[in-house]
């Protein structure tokens, strides 16, 4: 009887726990990163302490909101309690949300993880029934991907320009990129720009301002039709709120909005193979060529420089330069290769060289071939062959070398190598005996060991003493740099209630630190070159980022005027960001 009592307890206990149900839902399991998720956590019997998963990897933009319904059907109640939040991923790839809990009658419950795929932004963003203040942000911002040509050549540099459309009823804040393209299929080239401008212009025919947010030089790969993904922002826009001053008048926050550029596709054309020369190896742009030489007259056995050169604008950096063939009596050492290339809005421009070193050992008239090189104009549509032309080289029999000449069928003298430039092994050893003493523990080494010791005090002393009057000319920038830095955060914190004199005095602070820990220039202080160097220490990323951010609001700040919890924001921000960077560097 008490087995049968206990099962049937078991039983009992077991059927109520098996229909408590806590589940997790999802919208969707594939969004782009410009989209909103939905995530609901349903349970049919009323619990107590939720817990909901951290969202790693996403922003939460709504939640938790909570609903609950009950109902009698044929005499039997039906319960629900959901608590629902919006979300948004912050990085593209596979995502886990993770486990949320629940008690229920003292038993805590726990939902299964959920993965979601994030992709590139899309073109129609779906906000998934988001009802939050920025889902009613105003429509005065758009981001634009502007494509200089749409039907480019292999090869062929085209560009790619962000622009940032702002209407003048609209106030943005700040901005931070939530999804860089990746340029798959192209070789790309950031434009550096150092500082913001904004500019007058239309958009849909109304009058708007703009900012040129990135430029990039793409040079496309492969043919047929690519795809340039598009660049996600987050940006902090002013919204009205349901909230009114004592007057009436209805107060703003600033919220985040995201923000893409449509995804562009260009055709890319293959170059023509009807003429193509044989010593084409890739060339797309303008270019000139010539082969030159140092000096056309030497003595056997002395050296002289051929440059291989081609200047000029297109894919100057995709191609390699034609090689120099010299007679088969000179000798050839690998070039030396010098590239002299920058980068604008028009594509890469410049030069590369090879420089030859050549050997002539045979004395008379040396003859090195004229070079041929071949590139595709695509503004001309047709191919280009410039050839360089001959060069004579005089070479003089060489008095100083005492090695025997043989004369040849052509009446030259070939010039042999002297033995002087090998040596013969030697015969004659300086030998030293095997039980030789050894120098450690020895007398003179006690000797020594004690006096060095003796002089650590003064070697000290004198080091100290030294240091203070030798320092070097970068060894006291570096000190300056570091008081001008603690001098500016001192006066922006002693500004943060005027938000124009706040940014700026932040921003040399900003610019001043960089100096003392980088040792760098102002000329080097971009943000694509701040970036760089910071990964090249090793910085946490999120310290690059929270400090790239900074440096952005104080440029935006000489646009619109800051809110004060902004500026406080911000400063706090500056404090612990140049904190935990001088823990990374």
């Amino acid at each position: 009887m008490k087995y049968i009592l206990f099962i049937s307890f078991f039983i009992c206990v077991f059927s109520l726990q098996a229909q408590v149900q806590f589940d997790a839902k999802i919208s969707r399991e594939k969004l782009g990163i410009n989209e909103r998720l939905r995530v609901e956590f349903t349970m049919n019997q009323n619990g107590d302490n939720f817990v909901a998963p951290d969202f790693a990897g996403f922003r939460r933009i709504a939640g938790p909101n909570q609903s609950i319904s009950q109902s009698w059907v044929n005499g039997k109640s039906a319960f629900q309690k959901t608590f629902t939040f919006f979300v948004q991923p912050l990085k593209r790839g596979k995502i886990t949300i993770g486990q949320a809990e629940v008690t229920i009658g003292g038993q805590v419950y726990k939902t299964s993880p959920m993965d979601v795929e994030v992709t590139e932004a899309v073109d129609n963003p779906s906000m998934s029934g988001d009802t939050s203040p920025e889902s009613k942000a105003l429509d005065g911002i758009h981001l634009v991907a502007e494509v200089s040509d749409t039907n480019p050549y292999l090869n062929e540099g085209i560009y790619v320009v962000y622009k940032l459309y702002i209407s003048p009823q609209t106030d943005i804040r700040n901005y931070r990129a939530l999804d860089n393209p990746k340029y798959e299929n192209f070789w790309s080239q950031s434009i550096d720009i150092d500082k913001l401008e904004v500019k007058n212009g239309e958009f849909g025919g109304n009058p708007y301002q703009y900012i040129e947010l990135r430029k990039t030089i793409l040079y496309p790969q492969k043919t047929g039709k690519l795809v340039i993904e598009p660049l996600s922002l987050s940006i902090g826009v002013e919204v009205p709120s349901n909230r009114r001053d004592i007057f009436g008048r209805r107060l703003y926050e600033v919220v985040d909005k995201s923000f893409s550029s449509k995804t562009r596709t260009i055709d890319v054309k293959p170059l023509p193979e009807e003429n193509k020369p044989a010593s084409f190896t890739g060339a797309v742009g303008r270019y000139s060529f010539d082969v030159s030489v140092d000096k056309n007259s030497l003595l056997a056995m002395e050296s002289l420089q051929a440059e291989v050169k081609v200047s000029g604008q297109g894919n100057i950096s995709l191609f390699e330069l034609p090689e120099l063939v010299a007679p088969a009596n000179t000798e050839v050492f690998e070039p030396e290769k010098k590239d002299n290339i920058r980068t604008n809005a028009f594509g890469m421009l410049g030069n590369k060289k090879n420089v030859y070193t050549l050997v002539p050992q045979q004395a008379g008239k040396q003859v090195l071939p004229s070079v041929e090189f071949s590139y595709f104009d695509p503004k001309r549509d047709e191919y280009i062959t410039i050839n360089s032309g001959a060069i004579s080289i005089e070479v003089e029999p060489n008095a100083s070398v005492s090695a025997p000449t043989t004369s040849t069928n052509s009446g030259q003298s070939f010039i042999k190598a002297p033995d002087a430039q090998f040596n013969f092994i030697k015969l004659n050893t300086v030998l030293q005996p095997i039980e030789s003493e050894y120098f450690f523990k020895s007398t003179t080494f006690w000797i020594l060991l004690v006096v060095a010791l003796a002089m650590f005090p003064l070697f000290l002393v004198f080091s100290k003493f030294n240091s203070r009057n030798t320092l070097s000319e970068g060894d006291r920038n570096l000190k300056k740099a570091n008081k001008l830095a603690k001098k500016y955060l001192s006066e922006a914190k002693s500004q943060l209630k005027d938000s124009s004199a706040f940014y700026l005095a932040l921003e040399k602070a900003l610019h001043n630190y960089l100096k003392a820990k980088l040792r760098i220039t102002t000329s080097e202080l971009s943000k694509e070159k701040i970036n760089e160097l910071l990964e090249e220490r090793n910085a946490n990323a999120d310290s690059i980022s929270s400090f790239l951010t900074l440096l952005t609001n104080c440029e935006m700040a000489r646009y619109s005027p800051q809110t004060q919890s902004g500026i406080d924001n911000d400063y706090a921000l500056a404090k612990q960001t140049i904190a935990q960077l001088d823990k990374n560097l």
